[in-house]
Protein backbone atom coordinates (compact mmCIF):
# COMPACT_ATOMS: atom_id res chain seq x y z
CA UNK A 1 0.00 0.00 0.00
CA UNK A 2 1.22 3.50 -0.70
CA UNK A 3 1.11 6.72 1.21
CA UNK A 4 -2.00 8.83 1.40
CA UNK A 5 -2.51 11.38 -1.32
CA UNK A 6 -2.04 14.45 0.89
CA UNK A 7 1.02 13.11 2.71
CA UNK A 8 -0.38 13.23 6.24
CA UNK A 9 0.06 9.48 6.64
CA UNK A 10 3.14 7.63 5.41
CA UNK A 11 4.38 4.05 5.21
CA UNK A 12 0.91 2.58 4.92
CA UNK A 13 1.15 -1.17 4.67
CA UNK A 14 -1.06 -4.19 5.22
CA UNK A 15 -0.35 -7.74 6.26
CA UNK A 16 -1.50 -8.91 2.81
CA UNK A 17 1.31 -7.07 1.04
CA UNK A 18 3.77 -9.91 1.53
CA UNK A 19 2.59 -13.16 -0.07
CA UNK A 20 4.30 -16.47 -0.63
CA UNK A 21 3.46 -19.61 -2.62
CA UNK A 22 1.59 -22.33 -0.78
CA UNK A 23 0.66 -25.86 -1.84
CA UNK A 24 -3.08 -26.39 -1.68
CA UNK A 25 -4.56 -29.90 -1.51
CA UNK A 26 -7.97 -30.14 -3.17
CA UNK A 27 -10.08 -33.14 -2.16
CA UNK A 28 -12.88 -34.40 -4.40
CA UNK A 29 -15.35 -35.21 -1.67
CA UNK A 30 -17.72 -37.15 -3.91
CA UNK A 31 -14.93 -39.39 -5.18
CA UNK A 32 -13.56 -39.84 -1.67
CA UNK A 33 -17.01 -40.83 -0.45
CA UNK A 34 -17.37 -43.29 -3.33
CA UNK A 35 -14.05 -44.86 -2.37
CA UNK A 36 -15.14 -45.11 1.27
CA UNK A 37 -12.52 -42.67 2.52
CA UNK A 38 -13.28 -40.50 5.55
CA UNK A 39 -12.03 -36.92 5.50
CA UNK A 40 -11.10 -37.17 9.16
CA UNK A 41 -8.87 -40.15 8.35
CA UNK A 42 -7.22 -38.14 5.57
CA UNK A 43 -6.55 -35.22 7.92
CA UNK A 44 -5.18 -37.55 10.61
CA UNK A 45 -2.92 -39.32 8.11
CA UNK A 46 -1.52 -36.07 6.67
CA UNK A 47 -0.98 -34.68 10.16
CA UNK A 48 0.94 -37.81 11.16
CA UNK A 49 3.05 -37.84 7.99
CA UNK A 50 4.11 -34.19 8.02
CA UNK A 51 3.82 -33.10 11.67
CA UNK A 52 4.12 -36.38 13.54
CA UNK A 53 1.88 -37.94 16.19
CA UNK A 54 2.73 -38.69 19.79
CA UNK A 55 2.27 -42.36 20.77
CA UNK A 56 3.69 -42.92 24.25
CA UNK A 57 6.87 -42.73 26.35
CA UNK A 58 9.52 -45.35 26.97
CA UNK A 59 12.43 -45.44 29.43
CA UNK A 60 15.96 -45.32 28.04
CA UNK A 61 18.51 -45.50 30.80
CA UNK A 62 17.79 -42.61 33.14
CA UNK A 63 15.78 -40.72 30.52
CA UNK A 64 12.17 -40.93 29.40
CA UNK A 65 11.85 -40.65 25.64
CA UNK A 66 8.78 -39.90 23.53
CA UNK A 67 7.63 -42.15 20.71
CA UNK A 68 6.69 -40.04 17.67
CA UNK A 69 5.30 -41.54 14.46
CA UNK A 70 6.09 -39.51 11.34
CA UNK A 71 6.64 -40.03 7.63
CA UNK A 72 10.20 -40.55 6.49
CA UNK A 73 12.02 -37.44 5.32
CA UNK A 74 12.58 -38.87 1.83
CA UNK A 75 8.81 -39.27 1.33
CA UNK A 76 7.61 -35.85 2.51
CA UNK A 77 10.06 -33.29 1.11
CA UNK A 78 8.60 -32.71 -2.37
CA UNK A 79 5.01 -31.88 -3.42
CA UNK A 80 4.77 -35.02 -5.57
CA UNK A 81 5.64 -37.17 -2.54
CA UNK A 82 2.04 -36.78 -1.40
CA UNK A 83 0.93 -39.08 -4.24
CA UNK A 84 2.94 -41.92 -2.69
CA UNK A 85 0.86 -42.02 0.47
CA UNK A 86 -2.20 -44.18 1.08
CA UNK A 87 -5.13 -43.95 3.45
CA UNK A 88 -7.27 -46.82 4.74
CA UNK A 89 -10.95 -46.73 3.71
CA UNK A 90 -14.01 -48.18 5.42
CA UNK A 91 -13.32 -51.58 3.84
CA UNK A 92 -9.76 -51.66 5.27
CA UNK A 93 -8.35 -51.19 1.77
CA UNK A 94 -5.45 -48.85 1.09
CA UNK A 95 -6.46 -46.03 -1.27
CA UNK A 96 -3.81 -43.69 -2.76
CA UNK A 97 -4.34 -40.00 -2.11
CA UNK A 98 -3.92 -39.32 -5.82
CA UNK A 99 -7.20 -41.17 -6.44
CA UNK A 100 -9.28 -38.35 -4.96
CA UNK A 101 -6.84 -35.49 -4.27
CA UNK A 102 -5.14 -32.95 -6.55
CA UNK A 103 -2.45 -30.37 -5.87
CA UNK A 104 -2.25 -26.73 -6.90
CA UNK A 105 -0.15 -23.72 -5.99
CA UNK A 106 -1.60 -20.43 -4.75
CA UNK A 107 -0.25 -17.19 -3.33
CA UNK A 108 -1.35 -16.62 0.24
CA UNK A 109 -0.57 -14.30 3.12
CA UNK A 110 1.84 -16.05 5.48
CA UNK A 111 0.04 -14.58 8.48
CA UNK A 112 -3.73 -14.85 8.89
CA UNK A 113 -4.76 -12.06 11.23
CA UNK A 114 -7.90 -12.31 13.31
CA UNK A 115 -9.58 -9.68 15.44
CA UNK A 116 -12.56 -10.44 17.63
CA UNK A 117 -12.73 -13.94 16.19
CA UNK A 118 -13.13 -12.78 12.57
CA UNK A 119 -10.66 -12.52 9.72
CA UNK A 120 -9.00 -9.12 9.61
CA UNK A 121 -6.67 -7.10 7.43
CA UNK A 122 -4.05 -5.49 9.61
CA UNK A 123 -3.03 -2.03 8.36
CA UNK A 124 -0.26 0.01 9.94
CA UNK A 125 1.17 3.42 9.13
CA UNK A 126 2.89 6.46 10.56
CA UNK A 127 1.88 10.07 10.98
CA UNK A 128 4.06 12.31 8.84
CA UNK A 129 6.10 15.12 10.37
CA UNK A 130 3.84 17.88 11.65
CA UNK A 131 0.74 15.66 11.80
CA UNK A 132 -0.62 14.48 15.13
CA UNK A 133 -1.48 10.84 15.66
CA UNK A 134 -5.11 11.82 16.22
CA UNK A 135 -5.31 13.59 12.84
CA UNK A 136 -3.65 10.60 11.17
CA UNK A 137 -6.19 8.25 12.72
CA UNK A 138 -9.05 10.48 11.57
CA UNK A 139 -7.64 10.38 8.05
CA UNK A 140 -7.42 6.59 8.15
CA UNK A 141 -11.08 6.42 9.13
CA UNK A 142 -11.97 8.77 6.28
CA UNK A 143 -10.10 6.53 3.83
CA UNK A 144 -12.08 3.48 4.97
CA UNK A 145 -15.46 5.24 5.11
CA UNK A 146 -16.27 4.19 1.52
CA UNK A 147 -16.13 0.47 2.34
CA UNK A 148 -19.44 -1.39 2.23
CA UNK A 149 -21.29 -2.43 5.36
CA UNK A 150 -19.62 -5.83 5.56
CA UNK A 151 -16.39 -4.14 6.71
CA UNK A 152 -15.70 -2.43 10.00
CA UNK A 153 -12.67 -0.59 11.38
CA UNK A 154 -11.12 -1.14 14.81
CA UNK A 155 -7.95 0.13 16.46
CA UNK A 156 -5.37 -1.86 18.43
CA UNK A 157 -2.32 -1.13 20.55
CA UNK A 158 -1.47 2.48 21.38
CA UNK A 159 -3.96 3.76 18.81
CA UNK A 160 -6.76 1.96 20.64
CA UNK A 161 -5.63 3.41 23.97
CA UNK A 162 -5.47 6.89 22.44
CA UNK A 163 -8.98 6.58 21.01
CA UNK A 164 -10.25 5.18 24.31
CA UNK A 165 -8.81 8.03 26.34
CA UNK A 166 -9.41 10.77 23.76
CA UNK A 167 -12.96 11.52 24.91
CA UNK A 168 -11.88 11.50 28.55
CA UNK A 169 -8.86 13.76 28.09
CA UNK A 170 -10.59 17.05 28.90
CA UNK A 171 -12.35 15.53 31.91
CA UNK A 172 -9.14 14.03 33.28
CA UNK A 173 -7.22 17.29 32.90
CA UNK A 174 -10.04 19.17 34.62
CA UNK A 175 -10.14 16.73 37.52
CA UNK A 176 -6.35 16.88 37.85
CA UNK A 177 -6.41 20.69 37.96
CA UNK A 178 -9.21 20.62 40.53
CA UNK A 179 -7.30 18.22 42.78
CA UNK A 180 -4.16 20.38 42.56
CA UNK A 181 -6.21 23.49 43.35
CA UNK A 182 -7.79 21.88 46.41
CA UNK A 183 -4.38 20.73 47.67
CA UNK A 184 -2.99 24.25 47.28
CA UNK A 185 -6.04 25.70 49.01
CA UNK A 186 -5.42 23.40 51.95
CA UNK A 187 -1.71 24.31 51.96
CA UNK A 188 -2.22 28.08 51.98
CA UNK A 189 -5.56 27.99 53.83
CA UNK A 190 -6.91 30.33 51.20
CA UNK A 191 -9.16 30.07 48.15
CA UNK A 192 -7.48 32.93 46.32
CA UNK A 193 -3.73 32.22 46.61
CA UNK A 194 -3.91 28.92 44.61
CA UNK A 195 -5.11 30.91 41.59
CA UNK A 196 -1.71 32.63 41.43
CA UNK A 197 -0.10 29.20 41.06
CA UNK A 198 -2.67 27.80 38.63
CA UNK A 199 -2.35 30.84 36.34
CA UNK A 200 1.29 29.93 35.72
CA UNK A 201 0.39 26.53 34.27
CA UNK A 202 -0.75 27.89 30.86
CA UNK A 203 2.72 29.39 30.41
CA UNK A 204 4.31 25.94 30.54
CA UNK A 205 1.60 24.51 28.28
CA UNK A 206 2.15 27.33 25.78
CA UNK A 207 5.89 26.63 25.76
CA UNK A 208 5.34 22.92 25.18
CA UNK A 209 2.89 23.53 22.32
CA UNK A 210 5.07 26.20 20.70
CA UNK A 211 8.22 24.10 20.83
CA UNK A 212 6.44 21.02 19.52
CA UNK A 213 4.99 23.00 16.62
CA UNK A 214 8.31 24.71 15.83
CA UNK A 215 10.22 21.43 15.59
CA UNK A 216 7.44 19.68 13.68
CA UNK A 217 6.66 17.09 16.33
CA UNK A 218 3.23 15.47 16.52
CA UNK A 219 0.65 15.99 19.24
CA UNK A 220 0.45 12.31 20.15
CA UNK A 221 0.07 10.30 23.33
CA UNK A 222 3.79 10.67 24.10
CA UNK A 223 3.48 14.46 23.95
CA UNK A 224 0.55 14.31 26.37
CA UNK A 225 2.65 12.34 28.85
CA UNK A 226 5.33 15.03 28.66
CA UNK A 227 2.67 17.72 28.97
CA UNK A 228 1.58 16.36 32.35
CA UNK A 229 5.17 16.61 33.57
CA UNK A 230 5.42 20.16 32.20
CA UNK A 231 2.31 21.18 34.10
CA UNK A 232 3.80 19.89 37.33
CA UNK A 233 7.10 21.69 36.75
CA UNK A 234 5.38 24.99 35.95
CA UNK A 235 3.27 24.74 39.10
CA UNK A 236 6.36 23.88 41.17
CA UNK A 237 8.18 27.05 40.06
CA UNK A 238 5.14 29.13 40.93
CA UNK A 239 4.83 27.48 44.33
CA UNK A 240 8.43 28.41 45.16
CA UNK A 241 7.69 32.09 44.55
CA UNK A 242 4.21 32.23 46.06
CA UNK A 243 5.16 30.39 49.23
CA UNK A 244 8.14 32.70 49.82
CA UNK A 245 5.98 35.76 49.13
CA UNK A 246 3.44 34.53 51.68
CA UNK A 247 6.22 34.21 54.26
CA UNK A 248 7.48 37.75 53.56
CA UNK A 249 3.96 39.17 53.87
CA UNK A 250 3.56 37.40 57.21
CA UNK A 251 6.73 39.20 58.35
CA UNK A 252 5.16 42.56 57.49
CA UNK A 253 6.32 43.24 53.92
CA UNK A 254 3.94 44.92 51.50
CA UNK A 255 2.27 42.92 48.73
CA UNK A 256 4.36 44.29 45.86
CA UNK A 257 7.59 44.23 47.85
CA UNK A 258 6.98 40.63 48.94
CA UNK A 259 6.26 39.56 45.36
CA UNK A 260 9.37 41.18 43.89
CA UNK A 261 11.62 39.95 46.70
CA UNK A 262 10.27 36.40 46.39
CA UNK A 263 10.90 36.34 42.64
CA UNK A 264 14.42 37.74 43.07
CA UNK A 265 15.38 35.40 45.91
CA UNK A 266 13.91 32.26 44.32
CA UNK A 267 15.29 33.01 40.84
CA UNK A 268 18.52 31.07 41.34
CA UNK A 269 16.87 27.85 42.68
CA UNK A 270 14.32 27.96 39.86
CA UNK A 271 16.97 28.44 37.17
CA UNK A 272 19.25 25.76 38.61
CA UNK A 273 16.52 23.13 38.86
CA UNK A 274 15.20 24.06 35.42
CA UNK A 275 18.66 23.82 33.86
CA UNK A 276 19.28 20.48 35.54
CA UNK A 277 15.96 19.15 34.27
CA UNK A 278 16.56 20.59 30.80
CA UNK A 279 19.98 18.96 30.45
CA UNK A 280 18.48 15.75 31.80
CA UNK A 281 15.89 15.51 29.02
CA UNK A 282 18.25 16.75 26.29
CA UNK A 283 19.10 13.15 25.26
CA UNK A 284 15.40 12.62 24.55
CA UNK A 285 15.31 15.66 22.27
CA UNK A 286 18.44 14.52 20.40
CA UNK A 287 17.47 10.83 20.29
CA UNK A 288 18.05 8.77 17.15
CA UNK A 289 17.43 5.21 16.09
CA UNK A 290 14.60 2.94 17.19
CA UNK A 291 11.93 4.75 19.22
CA UNK A 292 13.43 8.17 18.50
CA UNK A 293 10.10 9.72 17.48
CA UNK A 294 8.48 8.81 20.79
CA UNK A 295 11.46 10.11 22.78
CA UNK A 296 11.58 13.36 20.82
CA UNK A 297 7.84 13.85 21.23
CA UNK A 298 8.18 13.60 25.01
CA UNK A 299 11.44 15.53 25.37
CA UNK A 300 10.71 18.42 22.99
CA UNK A 301 7.46 19.38 24.70
CA UNK A 302 8.95 19.18 28.18
CA UNK A 303 12.03 21.20 27.19
CA UNK A 304 9.94 24.01 25.72
CA UNK A 305 7.60 24.00 28.69
CA UNK A 306 10.40 24.23 31.26
CA UNK A 307 12.13 27.04 29.33
CA UNK A 308 8.95 29.12 29.12
CA UNK A 309 8.15 28.40 32.76
CA UNK A 310 11.62 29.39 33.96
CA UNK A 311 12.01 32.53 31.83
CA UNK A 312 8.49 33.92 31.50
CA UNK A 313 7.00 32.34 34.61
CA UNK A 314 9.47 34.01 36.96
CA UNK A 315 8.31 37.38 35.65
CA UNK A 316 4.59 36.64 35.44
CA UNK A 317 4.02 34.73 38.69
CA UNK A 318 4.61 37.83 40.89
CA UNK A 319 2.19 39.73 38.64
CA UNK A 320 -0.40 36.97 38.99
CA UNK A 321 0.13 36.89 42.74
CA UNK A 322 -0.36 40.65 43.15
CA UNK A 323 -3.42 40.63 40.87
CA UNK A 324 -5.05 37.69 42.65
CA UNK A 325 -4.42 39.05 46.15
CA UNK A 326 -5.67 42.55 45.27
CA UNK A 327 -8.76 41.12 43.59
CA UNK A 328 -9.43 38.95 46.64
CA UNK A 329 -9.04 41.90 49.00
CA UNK A 330 -11.32 44.00 46.80
CA UNK A 331 -14.07 41.39 46.91
CA UNK A 332 -13.65 41.01 50.65
CA UNK A 333 -13.82 44.79 51.14
CA UNK A 334 -17.02 45.04 49.09
CA UNK A 335 -18.54 42.14 50.98
CA UNK A 336 -17.76 43.77 54.32
CA UNK A 337 -19.10 47.11 53.08
CA UNK A 338 -22.46 45.61 52.16
CA UNK A 339 -22.91 43.98 55.56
Amino acid sequence: MGSSSDGRVTNLRGNDDATEPSLKLVIDQQRAEALGVSLSDVNAMLSTVFAGSYVNDFPLGNDLREVIVQGGANWRMQPEDIDQWYVRNSSSEMVPLSAFMTREWEMITPKLARYGGTRALEISGEASTGTSSGDAMDLMEEMTADLDGSYSVAWTGLSYQERLSGDQEAILYTISALVVFLCLAALYESWSVPFAVMLSVPIGILGALATTWFFGQSNDVYFKVGLLTTIGLAARNAILIVEFAQSLRAEGASLVEASISAARLRLRPILMTSLAFGFGILPLVLASGAGANAQKSIGTGMLGGIIFSAVIGVVMVPVFYVAVIKTSELFRFRKEATQ
